[in-house]
């Protein structure tokens, strides 16, 4: 028996531009590439202080060190982009072939009753705590009737699927661009620099966190504390494994 998916489909967009959009929109999507590309830079800025800390690292602190340094910070960023943005195209492709495949066993069921139950294979874990079984089957049967009647389109690669991986680079960017600012303008300062950076991109994390509890509705100051500290510790695992 097929098992259904428990991960919500997010809505095809209706146009390539709306990829886009959405890739700077909705806020899980947004939420999580400023996370990551700040923990990325947080790998190179954190790994400056504790190698010094340590004594193992006394860097020629040149203009020509920190520019390299930068470089190299917004280089492994925009390959995180890069990566992640080739990953929204696979799973969006999936995405699609999953409910082409759903449309398709659904049409291919041999009697009414065993077409409902495929439905609620999908669709059981979502409205079962609200809805009685009498009122799914209601539900389940309207759906079918439509379902019957739908025509899947073979899976390609689509003009909005790029347009929605190139969003991934660009909130990579936006999303570090605060903490890689004092960087840029005081490069002539290198240790102030990386401080100001550390504490901007905490601020970052803090922040994302606090937006993501207020749009899952749990506690904001909690949630922004969790993920800034949860982020710390995971950079601090990192770091010694040369991440």
């Amino acid at each position: 028996m097929r098992q259904p998916s428990r991960r919500p489909s997010r809505q095809a967009p209706h146009s390539p531009w709306e990829a886009l959009l959405r890739r700077f929109l909705d806020p899980i999507d947004l939420l999580s590439e400023a996370i990551y590309s700040v923990l990325i830079l947080l790998t190179f800025t954190l790994a400056v202080r504790v190698l010094a800390f340590m004594g193992q690292a006394e860097p020629p602190l040149t203009e020509a060190y920190v520019i390299e340094f930068i470089l190299a910070a917004i280089g492994a960023i925009v390959a995180w982009g890069v990566i992640d943005g080739l990953m929204y195209m696979l799973l969006e492709m999936f995405q699609r072939r999953e409910r082409y495949r759903f449309l398709e066993e659904v049409q291919r069921a041999e009697s009414e009753e065993a077409g409902i139950a495929i439905i609620g294979e999908e669709l059981d874990y979502i409205l079962e705590p609200i809805t009685s079984e009498e009122e799914r089957h209601v539900v389940y049967r309207y759906l079918l009737q439509h379902l019957r009647y739908g025509y899947p389109r073979p899976v390609a690669l689509e003009p909005g699927d790029v347009l929605g991986a190139l969003g991934s680079v660009i909130v990579a960017l936006i999303a570090v661009t605060p903490s890689l600012l004092p960087l840029i303008l005081l490069r002539n300062q290198f240790e102030l620099a990386v401080r100001l950076s550390n504490l901007v991109s905490l601020g970052t994390l803090f922040f994302s966190g606090y937006r993501w509890g207020v749009y899952t509705g749990a506690n904001p100051w909690k949630t922004g504390l969790l993920v800034m500290t949860v982020a710390v510790v995971m950079v601090a695992i990192a770091i010694p494994l040369g991440g």
